[in-house]
């Protein structure tokens, strides 16, 4: 599970970005101020941290050039939140050693969709396996197993799956899958993609085939089961 640090003196804000992280698949943690957050990145590193610009004490640019000086930290993927939205204002931001600039008040979909690009280029995201419940995926091999039993898949019900995994526990439109694994958008009435999710749900079973919902009439999510989960 790929973990951020958010760092917002805004009880809210932070509090609101905690909730979103979290329904979102990430584990979130929070800090009201950079120092506090610096602490924090040097003792475990996230694998993305957003600050906001106006902090109290140190500001946000500054701490993310104290971060851009350190050798094991120079590549962590960084999104400066601000109500700054002038362009000499990004530019600042950007050139401060920000990754991604996002202009409050903001939407906690674009802000997931950021974050998710930034983990993707960052190669954050691309480890050889993936696990939710008894769903283990292995990308390296092109693997699939269910409960210990393995699942053979086609390429692109393998890539489907994966995608779906890249972006667990939210909402997967059907034009965004179209788009992402088939490589073009969604047109007209296509039944390709629910074609490839009813033989994947097929594939891996009538307790493996309930990770991978349907949302109607906006598109799919892979999620485990409520009565899979501990606690």
């Amino acid at each position: 599970m790929d973990r951020i640090y958010v760092i917002e003196d805004d009880e809210n804000i932070r509090n609101l970005l905690k909730v979103a992280l979290e329904g979102f698949g990430y584990e979130a943690e929070c800090f009201e101020t950079a120092e506090e957050g610096l602490k924090r990145i040097k003792e475990t590193p996230p694998d993305l941290a957003i600050f906001d610009w106006m902090l109290p004490g140190m500001d946000g640019v500054s701490a993310i050039r104290k971060i851009r000086k350190s050798e094991e930290l120079s590549a962590l993927p960084i999104i400066l939140l601000t109500a700054k939205e002038r362009e000499m204002d990004k530019v600042t931001g950007l050139d401060g050693g920000a990754d991604d600039y996002v202009v409050k008040p903001f939407g906690v979909l674009e802000l997931a969709a950021r974050i998710r690009g930034l983990l993707r280029r960052s190669g954050k995201t691309d480890s050889d396996e993936a696990e939710m419940g008894k769903l283990l995926i292995k990308r390296a091999t092109r693997e699939v197993y269910f409960d210990g039993h393995f699942v053979k898949l086609t390429l692109k019900e393998f890539e489907l799956l994966w995608y779906l995994w890249m972006n667990r526990n939210r909402v997967v439109t059907r034009e965004e899958l179209l788009d992402h694994v088939w490589g073009y958008e969604y047109v007209g009435e296509t039944r390709t993609l629910d074609m490839h999710v009813r033989t994947l749900r097929q594939k891996l079973g009538e307790e493996g085939a309930s990770y991978v919902t349907t949302v109607r009439g906006i598109g799919y999510r892979l999620v485990e089961p409520e009565e899979n989960r501990e606690g």
